[in-house]
């Protein structure tokens, strides 16, 4: 066998289409969104070991700007499928995690390069079809992130491995990067695509086997990750797709003595749930299960009277309302001194209403569809609450309809009560409410800010005073895991800003960084004496 220390190719992030009009780009991207519209529905089954599971229990997955359009069908599973998933993994782990690791590296490497290239049109449409984003949304998620979590998670792999720790003469001292012992449950959100590829993906990556729960209305693409899983080399068993409830997965998942790790991204809630339900099965594990979490926030924008107007406005336009704020970082709440309002509001209120709303499929339109039904009537009741309470104002926006598709206005409220309920709840959708605060009470204000929310997600800070962003920065210190200065609180990139919150927000393990990837391996200390002692006495002893 040879042996050799590899590099790995440098990660560089995937470059963005601008997708501009007649561009050969985004015509060879809606070829591909007309060819999948008009195909038969799919049928989108299981995979569990090498095999493509399907049931009788057959849901639709539809199109959240044309929910009459049935895409396709999933295989709702049951238990046993669980079950059998878990089994499938524990089969593939010691072959697996006893793979070289340059062979597991050059699986994602080939992957991400599937992704950027001949998959590129396919991940990207299903996406727009089945989650209703726009060409530019896709594009930096679907395409680019995804294949940008793959070649910077190979790098922090090869630096990982690297790190070895000293030794003093006589002794060689070495780490050994073990897999964790047993398998990894990966539960992913619907609003990304590339979330949903790398939790799964990441714990793969370091040898570890992981059943995959993906968001019921982001199936659809999910699928095209598994087809690129296998057409770059996965081996059956090592990520298994179970489309099944929350409730068969934890009756069976938890209470198995292999299970070693979560990785989630969802609500703050369910996490929560999930949590106690491992505290209380914590002795039926082989070891102590490593949790990681990224949950929900109540993201800010906080500007200061020094901060210029339009630059308010358009992070507010943008931060709040791409992708209708169904991002766990939108700008969800915003403090706006006395002295800038009437010049934010005239300028936002202009950039808002020059929005076109409606399918992806028309490259003009800035906002889309909500993900679902759920979702839509969920917002909505929070802009009839606001419509209805003497303590705030729909100044631009609040009108929605779901007779088609789930279309809802962006809308920004203003309110006089600095902890009114869309100011402090998460709403995760096309809502911003804002505070007019007194310009001579900035620092005040910022305590405000701190404690109004549970979560710490993303917030940013706005001002021209270099003084007062160091005191936002000091004072703001625990309020968000991804600050930004003179910029909206959105767009993470991988590699450059990782991503993750605390407090009420996740576990802050900075998915894109090797912060991450640290929690789904083992350590394990080698240490080899080269001339060992023949005599018990120390010299100490005489």
């Amino acid at each position: 066998m040879a042996n050799a220390h590899f590099k790995v190719p440098v990660a560089v992030n995937e470059p963005v289409n601008s997708y501009e009009p007649n561009s050969k780009e985004v015509k060879s991207l809606l070829g591909k969104y007309k060819e999948m519209y008009d195909q038969e529905p799919i049928d989108v089954p299981m995979y569990i070991g090498g095999k493509e599971v399907t049931t009788s229990n057959k849901r639709a997955l539809t199109s959240p700007q044309e929910h009459q359009k049935v895409l396709g069908h999933y295989n709702y599973g049951d238990k046993e499928h669980v079950s059998q998933a878990i089994e499938a993994a524990m089969a593939a782990k010691e072959k697996w995690s006893n793979l070289p690791w340059e062979e597991r590296a050059s699986i994602f490497l080939k992957a991400a390069d599937l992704i950027s290239g001949p998959y590129r049109d396919k991940i990207n449409a299903a996406t727009m079809l089945g989650q209703s984003k726009n060409v530019y949304q896709t594009e930096i998620d679907a395409a680019c992130e995804t294949a940008d979590f793959f070649r910077f998670n190979v790098q922090y792999m090869s630096e990982i491995y690297s790190e070895q720790p000293e030794s003093s003469p006589g002794v060689w001292n070495r780490l050994e990067w073990r897999s964790l012992e047993g398998f990894v449950l990966a539960i992913t959100p619907f609003n990304f695509t590339a979330i949903a590829a790398n939790l799964p993906s990441a714990p793969a990556m370091l040898g570890n086997v992981v059943v995959w729960k993906p968001a019921e209305s982001q199936i659809y693409s999910a699928n095209v990750i598994m087809e690129v899983f296998k057409e770059a080399g996965v081996p059956d068993g090592v990520i298994n797709m179970v489309t099944t409830g929350g409730a068969n997965i934890s009756d069976v998942v938890f209470k198995h003595k292999e299970f070693a790790g979560l990785h989630f991204t969802g609500s703050t809630g369910v996490f929560r749930t999930l949590w106690k339900t491992i505290a209380e099965n914590i002795e039926n594990y082989k070891s102590y299960p490593r949790i990681v979490g990224e949950t929900g926030g109540k993201d800010f924008i906080m500007v200061h009277p020094s901060s210029k107007a339009d630059m308010v406005a358009t992070a507010i336009a943008r931060g709040a309302f791409e992708f209708q704020g169904q991002k766990c970082s939108a700008a969800s709440r915003a403090y706006i001194p006395s002295n800038l309002w009437e010049d934010v509001k005239e300028n936002v209120i202009e950039q808002v209403n020059s929005f076109k709303i409606g399918s992806p499929e028309d490259t003009t339109n800035f906002i889309t569809a909500v993900i679902n039904e759920k979702a839509f009537d969920s917002i909505t009741e929070y802009i009839d609450y606001a419509k209805e309470s003497k303590d705030a104002e729909i100044i631009v926006g609040g009108n929605y309809d779901k007779s088609e598709g789930y279309f809802i206005d962006p809308t920004i409220i203003v309110t006089t009560d600095p902890k009114f309920k869309t100011m402090v709840e998460e709403i995760f959708g096309p809502v911003i409410t804002i505070y007019v605060y007194d310009e001579n009470k900035f620092e005040e204000t910022l305590t405000l800010l701190d404690e109004t929310s549970e979560y710490a997600l993303t917030g940013s800070i706005i001002s021209q005073d270099r003084y007062a962003i160091s005191t936002a920065l000091r004072k703001l210190e625990n309020s968000a895991g991804n600050f930004y200065i003179n910029d909206k609180p959105t767009g993470a990139v991988v590699g450059q800003q990782p991503f993750g919150g605390a407090r009420g927000s996740g576990t802050n393990d900075k998915a894109g960084a090797k912060l991450n990837l640290l929690r789904w391996v083992s350590a394990r200390t080698i240490k080899e004496t080269f001339v060992p002692a023949t005599d018990h006495r120390y010299p100490f002893m005489g």
